[in-house]
């Protein structure tokens, strides 16, 4: 009951209510315009935690987390085009549910369907990530390098296109890792004699330049400035109680989905609304309706993407794996602010993951009280020219990159790895691997070095039988890289077959 009261007491700091209310409408604002989505409105906002403390900290960054997920159902009805690829199969009932002149009505199934799979998340996370942290307290040194091994296969999962350019992308992000201070001996390396690099790459400008100005530059390249539609005015409506109880095995198959898939690293939100839907056309009460404007498909889409925010969260907090590149970067906030994800966490802050929890529980609430008061008004934003969108992008990037350490350094380390990151995206190279890598090479490095120790330098006592997890994991990890290429091999073979069969006939 102390460690509860104790929760409760730092939830009650009124910074708290102010960085969820803040963070809420940021959230819905951002995710409501196109292209944008959860990754930028969290590096825009991460600069901003610094002056924090660590509850108001975590509330603003889980606040803009859930409610930008949901903000890009807004456009995804109104407009035909999602602000999040999460909302993609959201447009699929909504906007016909506009053309209908029930947009108002479209929103309020949206929003209830997020609150609802936001706290069933919320409340697995609550349950299955504190036992799975129970167990990690078996981790040693070994162990926890196996399992960073494991952690790193999630780069093949978030390399979309190629796997060598996104294993590529991975192993200079752990380069990037290494330059600075030696963690075992304190001596600086790879700083090529430049003295402002002693201290090695700040994640904030980091992360800052491969999203935030990577996106503004890329969208200047491509002079994609033309005019979205105008967005009808739109207002609130919420659903009957006896409408949405006549879809509440949808909702409830939909909040599994989302969880499940969001604890599995790689897969993301679009991925489970996707899969919801198509539960829902399989098996759902309206199945015959959906896709001309029935409220099911709203339903199963939305709540499923938002059951995936506290889904992410339990490999994330409880084990240090980032399931995506939104947890990733969610992990360099914890980071900054002296919270190392992984298997100590629960351990060694209990009272502050009570904390985190509650506030998880409460952005959903924050997020469907604001989106019933606020949705008017956002619909408003969506008519900003982007030409202004992208500048006022521009200029809270280049003040959040400064922000980190004063340094104007650091704005040019934003803009040069913003360019960097151009470069790769125009030459299809996945960003996401780089952070990754940044974010988990030096626990990668201490881990090892530290078994290292312990066995006298015999890397292959890591495998014996006196750590059976780490042996467990390496395993795993094996399996899951190869999986991908024994599929590949199966599919050239079919084609390969396929083709055959055609030339014969």
């Amino acid at each position: 009951m102390d460690q509860v009261a104790s929760a409760l007491m730092l939830v009650a700091d009124p910074w708290v209510a102010v960085a969820l209310t803040v963070g809420t409408v940021f959230g819905i604002v951002v995710g409501a315009l196109p292209g944008l989505g959860s990754i930028l409105a969290i590096t825009m906002v991460l600069p901003f935690t610094f002056a924090m403390g660590q509850v108001p900290a975590i509330a603003l960054i889980l606040a803009v987390y859930c409610s930008s997920v949901f903000g890009g159902s807004i456009t995804a009805i109104l407009i035909n085009t999602p602000g999040t690829p999460q909302s993609a199969a959201t447009v699929l009932d909504g906007f016909a549910m506009t053309r209908r002149g029930e947009a108002s009505m479209a929103i309020g199934w949206a929003t209830l369907a997020s609150f609802l799979g936001g706290v069933f998340s919320a409340i697995v996370l609550i349950v299955a990530a504190p036992r799975l942290a129970a167990f990690a307290l078996r981790f040693g040194s070994i162990e926890t390098f196996a399992l960073i091994c494991l952690s790193l296969t999630c780069i093949v999962s978030v390399s979309h296109g190629s796997l060598l350019k996104g294993l590529l992308a991975g192993v200079f992000g752990l380069f990037i890792a290494t330059i600075g201070p030696d963690q075992m001996t304190g001596m600086v390396r790879l700083n090529f004699d430049i003295f402002a690099l002693s201290n090695g790459f700040q994640l904030v400008p980091v992360v800052v330049g491969l999203f935030a100005f990577a996106e503004v530059f890329v969208r200047v390249a491509e002079r994609r400035f033309q005019s979205a539609p105008s967005p009808s005015a739109a207002g609130f409506r919420f659903p009957r109680p006896i409408e949405v109880a006549r879809r509440w095995k949808t909702t409830l198959k939909s909040a599994a989905i989302g969880t499940f898939v969001g604890i599995l690293p790689g897969t993301g939100a679009a991925t489970a609304s996707f899969m919801a839907y198509a539960e829902a056309k399989r098996s759902g009460r309206y199945r015959d309706r959906l896709g001309t404007g029935e409220p099911e498909g709203i339903v199963a889409a939305e709540t499923a993407n938002n059951a995936v925010t506290g889904g992410a969260l339990v490999p994330t907090l409880a084990l240090g794996i980032p399931g995506d590149p939104v947890t990733a970067v969610m992990m360099t906030a914890l980071i900054m602010q002296g919270i190392q994800p992984g298997v100590r966490l629960f351990a060694d802050n209990p009272e502050l993951m009570d904390a985190a929890f509650l506030t998880l529980i409460l952005a959903n609430f924050a997020l469907l009280i604001i989106a019933v008061l606020a949705t008017p008004f956002i619909t408003r934003i969506l008519r900003m020219p982007e030409p202004v969108l992208l500048t006022v992008v521009l200029v809270l990037s280049t003040v959040g990159a400064y922000s980190a350490s004063g340094r104007m350094l650091d704005v040019l380390i934003s803009m040069g790895f913003g360019l960097l990151g151009f470069a790769l995206r125009i030459v299809s190279v996945p960003i996401a691997p780089i952070v990754i890598g940044i974010v988990l090479g030096p626990i990668f490095e201490e881990s090892l070095r530290q078994g290292l120790i312990l066995t006298d330098g015999n890397f292959l006592a890591f495998w014996s039988s006196e750590h059976p997890i780490a042996l467990t994991l390496i395993l795993v990890t094996v399996l899951l890289l190869v999986l991908p290429i024994v599929n590949d091999l199966r599919a050239s073979r079919r084609q390969s077959a396929f083709l055959g069969t055609g030339e014969d006939s």
